[in-house]
């Protein structure tokens, strides 16, 4: 089982800081089955162990389902007490802060400059452009603007749903650590099924309906640098998804074909 964790830790996919292949040390043998010992680092650049792998893991997944939480709890309150039309009103999300969005947004910005300098420090990444270093650095400029400038918190709030599909996400790394890869199961099909439905509406359907709003307010924003700032970031992210989506495609089709 352990000597299987650094493959499965493998191939969650580029949008999330996946690790390169460890550099086995003559531990298997492709013409047979045989595993030998466990890798002591994740890679050539790296001296992060196995366990430090695992529990960077856990942070991740601890802090993917709080922030989730978070970010329904905010919208039901205020879906519970106003009309969609209220909510989603130009001057609430641009000028307004909804009871706990504040605090909100900056324990998901805290984590993502947390998030980014351990990435940094532990060389978890790959690639001349890392696609995982890219998200947290649009995230952290428009984070960290909003809040020191206490504008847009509602519109930032919005585009954090897609924590939703992040959850799923590490489902499949933690389903894939304890051994569970068979395809035909229903275990891994219900995941996947809940993978893409949050994928389209929770992560490429909201940020697409982000985008569009801002286009259609683009009047009611003034001269400052936030619609320009915001339709940066918006683009970027919506690039993101999309080669997050083909990665995920890939993942799917290669569990299919080993069923």
């Amino acid at each position: 089982m352990l000597a299987s964790l650094p493959e499965s830790l493998h191939g969650v996919g580029k949008y999330y800081g996946s690790l390169k292949p460890p550099y086995w040390r003559g531990l298997r043998d492709k013409s047979s089955t045989k595993v030998g010992v466990i890798p002591q680092t994740y890679t050539s650049a790296s001296n992060l162990s196995i366990f430090e792998a695992e529990n960077r893991g856990n942070r991740v997944r601890q802090r993917d389902i709080e922030g989730a939480r978070r970010i329904v709890f905010i919208l039901l309150n205020q879906l519970a007490a106003k009309s969609p039309g209220e909510i989603f009103e130009h001057s609430q999300l641009f000028g307004g802060t909804w009871p706990g969005a504040y605090p909100a947004l900056c324990f998901s910005c805290g984590y993502f400059a947390y998030d980014q300098w351990d990435m940094l420090q532990y060389h978890l990444y790959s690639g001349w452009i890392p696609s995982i270093l890219v998200h947290h650095l649009l995230l952290l400029v428009c984070f960290t603007l909003a809040l020191y400038r206490n504008v847009t918190i509602n519109y930032l709030i919005l585009t954090l749903i897609c924590e939703l599909h992040s959850i799923f996400l590490h489902v499949r790394k933690v389903r894939r650590m304890a051994g569970v890869r068979d395809a035909k199961s229903n275990i891994v099909k219900m995941e996947w099924v809940l993978s893409w439905v949050t994928f389209f509406l929770a992560r490429l359907g909201s940020h697409i309906l982000i985008t569009i709003k801002l286009i259609r307010d683009a009047n009611k924003f003034g001269k400052g640098v936030e619609l320009p700032l915001a339709l940066l970031g918006m683009t970027g992210m919506n690039l993101l998804n999309v080669f997050l989506g083909l990665d995920l495609l890939k993942a799917y089709n290669r569990e299919k074909k080993k069923e």
